[in-house]
């Protein structure tokens, strides 16, 4: 597959079998979502397992070992993935909790980097410098592993949107704090770090917001001449905002994640297909960055770091972890039983790994042994972590099923100045048993066709809505965000929503979902 001397350069030939490899992997990845998703089992470990059975100790036999080059693509496919977050982050999700998140993010960040890396020293020997560049690499929640596993479990808006942003936000000094423990030298004083990181996230969030705020104002006022255009200028606009504060000096993660999100919230034209653009980009983005890390890691050389890696993630895990959140949170008020799982659901996934790659880059001393304990720690908290989410969940009493959010999409109707809703109604949701008429939508919106069991009817004031059902829904430009609203409402409280209060705290932290 690859040239048989290095300088080759790459030919037809050689063109055709890596398409051919690369389509494989791509199809087997996908069909392994279908796996992980019966099984419980996190589609990140999947990814890094096909990576593992081609690479040089499996079936495909690939010699790969450019941490540089793993580096680069890590950071590409982060940024794709960062920027289909923040696309599908609810800003009436995240402002409630956002200083909570945000103290997560900084303050969070630097208690665990404190507890893993002492743990580190102190308990598997090593040096100061590796200890403190595992704390940092560790400490940050992976985008990719958040937004894809609590999508599927259903939460509280409060307990999600501070996870989501968290995630989103933490990146930004954890690059900061790895680069600084890799570079050769000494460590600047505390205080010069600190100073460095609040500069580079101000002038990141400066750029990102700019950007997503001009690139929003752009595409409603510039109409293109083809709807497949908008996805492609939204995901340039969300590219250019980590290029542009990167570029700056500053955090371009931070950049990325805050210019999509002013995009995601910004009722833009065509939006459902923009939507489903970015959400295809950032699968292939995961499914890319694992795979490749899953090349880069060499099985046969782990066996010696498997016990400093449980060490090192039991620290993380169940001390580092939930100590940062109890030191953050508890000033906000947060109910232990939202503190107990966002302990928990601090996971973490390629981001860790391909910040491992940066002191490899760098040359420091025992950077392969930083990049196998990072590796193992990750595979093996992701597999318990992961799965047993839902159910801790269910326990606390913060995953009812009752609670599964209603599935709607929007696709705009512009000549007719309005939009068609579609609407799933998910099990266990409370739409159930609730006639159309009581439905209660406002003026300018209405039920127009209902899909039972593959058979669709229009249906009458009278119609029960069972689950399952799909709906569409038309509504007028003025009314969209008032029917999707009430329509939400019903399925938490039922057709009684409004009267018994059920609909104003609902609607109000589940507004533009």
């Amino acid at each position: 597959m690859r040239p048989d001397r290095e300088g080759t350069p790459l030919t037809v030939h050689h063109l055709n079998q890596l398409l051919l490899v690369c389509s494989l992997v791509l199809l087997v990845a996908v069909a392994a979502v279908r796996i992980s998703s019966r099984s419980g089992l996190p589609s990140l470990l999947v990814y890094l397992g096909i990576g593992i059975a081609i690479g040089q100790d499996g079936i495909g036999g690939i010699q790969f070992d450019n941490a540089e080059l793993t580096q680069v693509i890590g950071y590409a496919a982060l940024v794709v993935i960062l920027a289909e977050g923040g696309l599908g982050t609810k800003w009436t999700e995240i402002r409630p909790v956002l200083p909570a998140a945000s103290a997560l993010a900084l303050a969070g960040v630097a208690v665990s980097v404190g507890v893993t890396a002492t743990a580190a020293h102190l308990l598997t020997g090593l040096d100061w410098r590796q200890a403190l560049i595992i704390g940092a690499v560790v400490s940050s929640t992976d985008a990719a592993a958040v937004f894809s596993v609590l999508r599927k479990v259903p939460l509280p808006a409060r307990v999600r949107g501070t996870l989501e942003a968290e995630s989103g936000f933490n990146d930004a000094p954890v690059v900061i704090l790895v680069v600084a423990f890799s570079t050769a030298g000494p460590v600047e004083h505390w205080y010069v770090l600190v100073g460095e990181i609040l500069l580079e996230l101000a002038i990141g969030a400066a750029i990102g917001l700019a950007a997503g705020w001009l690139g929003a104002w752009g595409l409603r006022h510039v109409a293109l001449p083809a709807s497949g255009l908008y996805p492609i200028a939204v995901m340039a606009i969300a590219v250019t905002a980590y290029a542009a504060g990167a570029l700056a000096h500053g955090s371009g993660f931070l950049a990325v994640y805050l210019a999509s999100m002013l995009l995601g919230n910004a009722k833009l034209p065509h939006w459902p297909a923009t939507r489903g653009f970015a959400e295809g980009l950032g699968w292939l983005a995961q499914i890319g960055m694992f795979v490749l890390l899953g090349l880069l890691v060499t099985p046969h050389e782990l066996t010696d770091d498997i016990v400093p890696a449980l060490v090192v993630g039991l620290v993380l895990t169940m001390v580092a972890r939930p100590l940062s959140v109890v030191v953050c949170l508890t000033p906000f008020r947060v109910p232990w039983q939202e503190q107990t799982l966002m302990s928990w659901a601090g996971l973490r996934g390629a981001v860790p790994i391909i910040l491992a790659t940066i002191p490899m880059v760098q040359g420091v001393q025992g950077s392969e042994r930083i990049f196998n304990i990072v590796f193992l720690l990750v595979v093996v908290y992701t597999l318990v972590q992961g799965p047993t989410l839902p159910g801790l969940a269910r326990l606390l009493r913060l995953g009812d099923s009752g609670a599964a959010d209603l599935g709607v999409e929007s696709a705009p109707l512009e000549r007719l100045r309005g939009h068609l809703l579609s609407v799933t109604v998910p099990a266990g949701s409370r739409m159930h048993g609730v006639e159309v008429g009581e439905l209660r939508l406002p003026a300018g919106s209405a039920v127009t066709l209902v899909v039972r069991d593959g058979t669709s009817f229009v249906p009458s004031p009278e119609t029960m809505l069972r689950r399952g059902d799909e709906l569409l829904v038309v509504a007028t430009d003025p009314v969209r965000d008032a029917a999707e609203r009430r329509l939400r409402a019903v399925a938490r409280g039922g057709k009684l929503a409004g009267w018994l209060g059920t609909g104003r705290s609902t609607e109000g932290s589940q507004a533009g979902r």
